[in-house]
């Protein structure tokens, strides 16, 4: 035990040292409970442009939450871009050399259609957008040369293409007598291209109308026929049977008693529309050749509405699927691989329909028991426009939309698909894609300066 220090009762000095101890033991005891000094924080921030008093930690929860999520969309979204440039790549490749290829001075190139048309309640700009971000690409590094044929409105591309099929029946000489630069094309002898041109249809409601353009193209209509539904007709008058593929085919017009539809009723009012289910009993033109243009179906989702919000997110974020199957198309168009299209056997009512057209459908089993490709192309993408499209008012003409695709079979026989042989394919397959190719801004400029400096250290 410490020895503890005795002072005299009444003397002064011992007195002064007892205040002494007393105020030395409350000075330690009051550095024994003062907190730690904080230190100051490292210099290095200030010169950073931190600020002096910056000290570093971890994000809260609420930010760690919003970082996360917000990071895992953006590099969700940088992933499928850099996947669909890859894949656009890849058909880009595949068909480059389409374009080194020598042309014949004294012939036409070689020139394909493209068919788009506004989706149902949107735009045109929206089929714009997406031939610009989905073929485009494709078509301009093949080197060949397209052109537009568009629709604004539902029958537009009905009613054009009926005008380019009359177009093509005409003489040469009618021809030259009706276009200048034909007369100019065969005063300098120079000839048209030999061989298929080629249709590509964007979207399923485009697809609709240019099956029945070719119909009543191709098919003789007559002159002062009933069967011609005007428009103020009820839409159940016109599509009221589907006769079955099976119906013989009748004599080709040969006489007066048939003709197609005058061009000149485009400049007052849109052609009457021709009755599906008599396709069968109107015979064909003598002159349709054996085998029509080959075309392609191209997809094209299109959904609107706030409550679709989810499912128009999960297709932004697989662009990169969409970009792949749209390139394999017109790559075959481009290389001109094509073959007829298939006819299937007994076909279910149910899937030659959409849940809404279905009332639209004689389901006669009958009915059905040859079916063709061109019906179920597509199909699937009726399922997301808009329920405008399928309300059908009594006093409405036809909608070419809202009712059910009915093809000929001497119509449907003579079409030809566009589709990549399995020798492409694999070529395809095989080509490589290099990371510097398909990287995004900010990693492409951080490699070139890597590059810079490595080169300015290491001559």
């Amino acid at each position: 035990m410490a020895t503890q220090k005795k002072y005299a009762v009444g003397s002064g000095e011992s007195s002064a040292a007892i205040k002494q101890e007393c105020l030395t033991d409350t000075n330690q005891s009051n550095n024994s409970t003062k907190s730690p000094r904080i230190k100051n924080p490292n210099p290095m921030w200030k010169y950073m442009g931190l600020g002096e008093n910056f000290h570093p930690r971890l994000p809260s929860r609420n930010w760690i939450i919003f970082l996360t999520i917000v990071g895992s969309f953006s590099a969700t979204v940088v992933y499928d871009k850099r996947e669909k440039k890859r894949n656009q790549l890849k058909w880009c490749k595949l068909v480059e050399h389409v374009a080194k290829q020598h042309l014949d001075p004294r012939k036409m190139p070689r020139k394909i259609a493209i068919y788009l048309e506004a989706p149902p309640q949107d735009g045109l700009r929206a089929a714009q957008d997406h031939f610009k971000e989905f073929i485009k690409p494709i078509l301009v590094s093949s080197g060949l040369d397209w052109e537009f044929i568009q629709g604004r409105k539902e029958g537009d591309i009905r009613e054009q293409v009926i005008d380019r099929i009359m177009h093509s029946r005409l003489s040469p000489e009618e021809k030259i007598e009706k276009d200048f630069i034909a007369q100019f094309r065969m005063k300098n002898k120079v000839t048209d291209f030999e061989g298929p041109g080629g249709d590509i249809v964007i979207g399923r409601h485009t697809w609709k109308e240019y099956i029945q353009g070719l119909h009543e193209g191709w098919i003789a209509i007559p002159k002062d026929s009933e069967d011609l539904a005007s428009k103020s007709q009820n839409n159940n008058d016109i599509t009221d049977s589907i006769i079955s593929s099976e119906t013989p085919q009748g004599d080709r017009s040969s006489s007066s008693d048939y003709k197609l539809m005058d061009s000149s009723e485009t400049l007052v009012l849109p052609r009457p529309y021709f009755n599906t289910h008599r396709y069968f009993m109107s015979p064909l033109l003598e002159d349709i050749p054996s085998e029509l243009e080959p075309s392609v179906p191209i997809s094209f989702p299109h959904l609107l509405g706030f409550l679709n919000t989810p499912k128009r997110i999960y297709r932004f974020l697989n662009r990169r699927k969409l970009a792949d199957s749209i390139g394999r198309e017109i790559a075959a168009a481009i290389l001109s691989s094509y073959r007829p299209y298939h006819i299937f056997e007994d076909l279910e009512p149910s899937e030659l329909s959409t849940k809404r057209n279905s009332q639209y459908i004689d389901h006669n089993e009958s009915s059905y028991s040859e079916s063709f490709e061109q019906q179920v192309a597509l199909q699937d993408e009726e399922k997301d426009w808009h329920k405008s499209v399928w309300a059908q008012q009594d006093a409405e003409p036809k909608r070419l939309w809202s009712c059910p695709l009915v093809l000929d079979p001497r119509i449907a026989t003579r079409m030809r698909r566009y589709e990549l042989s399995p020798e492409e394919e694999e070529k395809a397959n095989r080509i490589e894609i290099h990371e510097e190719e398909v990287e995004g801004w900010i990693k492409g400029n951080i490699r070139s300066l890597w590059r810079a400096g490595v080169t300015a250290l290491f001559p």
